[in-house]
């Protein structure tokens, strides 16, 4: 199990049962009955984030880009990326920081975006994962663990085969989609 590596053997094997049974997306689909959330466009993900770094990080250096990216995928281990870019300005060196969320995340629920953007505003205080880095995303979302390991049992299910279980009507219905 590509996503799941590094877990307890007794949990693994609770997947692989859910995995056979068939009962996994529906299991999934019990603990995220809300659907997908409805933010959809580059905009209003900046709106979430800046809103989630305010409370949360009012110190921090602002955003200059907040954008779903089409790029990122699943294979390169990359939900999202925190990056900072350097530029020279006159005499003085500017940094402007990106956050990109995986595409993936406009066809999940509320809770999971979060997770995803949470993850990535901890890497602008800290930038390994760490205890401290693992104790800022659990400050600004108590449910950290649970959620990563819900969002990793997901990707399970869409790369043993599993149908989506959250598509919105604009990609549910778009040609070429499975």
């Amino acid at each position: 199990m590509k996503y799941l590596a590094g877990y307890p053997a007794p949990l693994l094997e609770q997947v692989r049962q859910l995995i056979a049974g068939d009962k996994l997306g529906a299991l999934l689909g019990q603990r995220y009955p809300e659907g997908v959330h409805d933010i959809q466009t580059d905009r209003a993900l900046y709106g979430y984030v800046t809103e989630l770094k305010s409370e949360f990080m009012r110190k921090a250096e602002p955003l200059s880009k907040v954008m779903f990216d089409n790029k990122l995928h699943v294979i390169r281990n990359a939900l999202g990326t925190h990056t900072t870019v350097s530029r020279v300005q006159g005499g003085k060196l500017k940094a402007k920081r990106e956050i990109r969320v995986a595409s993936l995340f406009k066809e999940v629920p509320l809770a999971w975006l979060r997770m995803i953007v949470v993850h990535e505003l901890a890497h602008m205080k800290e930038r390994e994962h760490d205890k401290a880095f693992y104790a800022l995303c659990m400050h600004m979302e108590p449910d950290y663990h649970r959620l990563e390991f819900d969002l990793r049992l997901y990707l399970e299910h869409l790369g043993m085969g599993g149908k989506r279980l959250w598509a919105n009507a604009a990609t549910a219905s778009a040609p070429g989609e499975e």
